[in-house]
């Protein structure tokens, strides 16, 4: 039986960017709604993403996350959530996007 979504429980893929692929990789780190995802620091959710999930997401997959977050669409942020992201972890090498 499907749980009916409430206001406190909106599907992931209502994010800005959130698709079917990376809400499913959201809910493998147990961040199964909207809210959820929101009440969280969207760097920290990445580097837990490249930790348990997918150690080859690019910097368009973090534009992706960071401008769900900020209802910002990816492709806006990229370069800037990059280099926040470079500036926690020197050295860091991206996939290609």
């Amino acid at each position: 039986m499907n749980k009916k979504m409430s206001p406190k429980n909106s599907p992931l893929e209502s994010l800005p960017n959130i698709g079917k692929v990376t809400a499913g990789k959201l809910r493998k780190i147990g961040i199964s709604s909207k809210e959820e995802f929101l009440d969280r620091d969207p760097y920290e959710v990445f580097d837990e993403l490249l930790a348990k999930v997918d150690p080859t997401l690019c910097r368009c997959a973090l534009a992706g996350i960071v401008g769900a977050s900020a209802n910002v669409p990816w492709h806006v942020i990229t370069k800037q959530s990059a280099k926040k992201f470079e500036q926690k972890h020197p050295g860091f090498k991206w996939d290609k996007c």
